[in-house]
């Protein structure tokens, strides 16, 4: 020990390196330390998590097929399962600006399991046996296969267990508040301006569409994620590896995680892109869009409340304005929406990290990691909070029915029954005038009041088909 019993001496292939006397990690890792002082960021905790299970199951493995003493393996796998569960995050420091293929990461878990493992045998902190952690924890295995798998894996973990339960709770309030709603029926816009009615329950129906396929998107995303790069070590060839090892690594993490894996059928393209997660990400940026529209429809919806649209009231949550009393504004709608910008902007990001694949591997990995599972946490917390704090309480109030009799585009159902030239004519007098459709009609048609009145139904107006000479005949 050193500088007073706070530091010990560890020694790796480029020579000595004071480490701090308490931490797990070693002297490759202090290394890392010390070149990439960048930013404050940091692999997530969905990360650290698959690479405890990629490095256990990895050991379980090895015993099996005899290539890794029992004793060993046994203790790096429960080294691995507190890497797992969390309680060996601590060690795990470095810079997501760091080396392109995260060798440093990789580096870093090695020898925070193999530290631990010793430990947990009986030595004390900083010595490399019985358990290496190149040798035995790193075994069959290289960074260049471990970390895109590891990016793959703590998607997936991240997709399954926060985003598709999100969204699902953000699809069930849209759908609950389209029902809520249907009875209401109010102007709809094209080119924000005037349209025929919609029901505001049909607005809302489109906003559960857009999350129903939404979460097909994050399905398809998931079926991206699930092809493994584990198994080709260096560059794709599986050099140091058994042949059975990847699959077998695989098949172990997937029952134990509950998730459908497979090992890549092509190691070259495993290593040399990340193409899955550029498709992946594409999915969630389309998510990300998806919430913008919802969100800002609902803004534009309830702006006002006097001088703006004020179809629907929002949830009152906070003082709006430091300088105007009684102002309140959507925040939960602009929040989502500036999680949703920084998707998109993440999805810039990986999509040029994809194209940083040179020759036999990407050297852009950790920033893809941090950025994928950035992504999935925004949109998830995002999609729940836009449900439970805004969806759930929005109201209609009476400005959208009471402006349906107002509407200049009610002419529209005047078009079978009159033709569309004396139709638009009517309507531009009506704009003109500051007079409704129905008054201007019934001064320049030989429509009855009758007529008119089954012809300007805002009800029959918004049912499909409804409109048509001869429906339901």
């Amino acid at each position: 020990m050193t500088l007073q019993n706070r530091t010990r001496l560890e020694r790796d292939t480029m020579g000595e390196m004071e480490v701090p006397a308490d931490a797990y990690y070693g002297a490759q890792t202090q290394r890392a330390i010390q070149n990439f002082p960048i930013s404050d960021l940091r692999f997530p905790r969905r990360f650290i998590e698959a690479l405890g299970l990629i490095k256990g199951a990895a050991a379980e493995v090895n015993m099996n097929l005899g290539l890794l003493d029992r004793q060993k393996g046994d203790a790096i796998v429960q080294a691995a399962r507190e890497v797992v569960d969390g309680t060996l995050d601590a060690p795990f420091p470095l810079d997501i600006f760091q080396t392109g293929s995260g060798t440093s990461t990789n580096t870093n878990a090695n020898e925070v399991i193999a530290h631990r493992a010793n430990e947990l045998l009986g030595v004390p902190l900083g010595q490399k046996g019985p358990v290496h952690p190149n040798d035995d924890v790193n075994k069959g295995q290289s960074s260049n296969d471990v970390i895109p798998t590891a990016i793959h894996l703590s998607g997936l973990l991240a997709m399954t267990g926060e985003l598709l339960p999100a969204l699902e709770v953000l699809r069930e309030a849209l759908q609950e508040k389209s029902q809520q709603l249907w009875p209401v029926i109010k102007t709809g816009r094209t080119h924000l301006q005037d349209a025929t009615p919609i029901r505001l329950g049909q607005v809302f129906l489109g906003y559960a569409g857009q999350i129903e396929r939404a979460i097909q998107r994050v399905q398809t995303a998931q079926g991206e994620l699930a092809e493994l790069a584990l198994g080709g070590t260096a560059v794709g060839t599986g050099i140091n590896t058994h042949p059975d090892f990847a699959r077998r690594v695989v098949e172990r993490v997937s029952g134990e995680i509950g998730i459908p894996l497979h090992e890549t059928t092509n190691h070259f393209q495993a290593q040399s892109t990340i193409d899955n997660v550029v498709a992946a990400h594409g999915e969630l940026k389309t998510v990300a869009v998806s919430l913008i529209k919802i969100a800002n429809d609902i803004r534009w919806m309830g702006s006002g409340p006097r001088a703006g649209i004020g179809e629907i009231t929002v949830p009152e949550l906070q003082p709006g304005s430091s300088i105007m009393p009684g102002k309140v504004n959507p925040v939960i709608a602009e929040s989502a929406i500036m999680a949703a910008f920084q998707v998109v902007g993440n999805d810039a990001t990986i999509t040029l990290a994809g194209q940083s694949g040179n020759f036999e591997l990407n050297v852009a990995l950790p920033i893809v990691a941090y950025d994928l599972l950035q992504s999935i946490h925004l949109l998830a917390a995002s999609s729940r909070n836009l449900a439970e704090k805004m969806v759930r309480g929005i109201d209609a109030t009476g400005r959208g029915p009471e402006m349906v009799e107002k509407g200049l585009m009610l002419a529209t159902a005047l078009a079978p029954e009159i033709g569309y030239d004396q139709a638009a004519a009517i309507a531009k007098e009506a704009a003109a005038t500051g007079r409704t459709i129905r008054e201007v009609a019934r001064e320049r048609t030989d429509l009855s009041d009758e007529q008119l009145d089954q012809i300007l139904d805002p009800e029959a107006m918004v049912e499909p088909g409804k409109t048509v000479a001869g429906a339901g005949g």
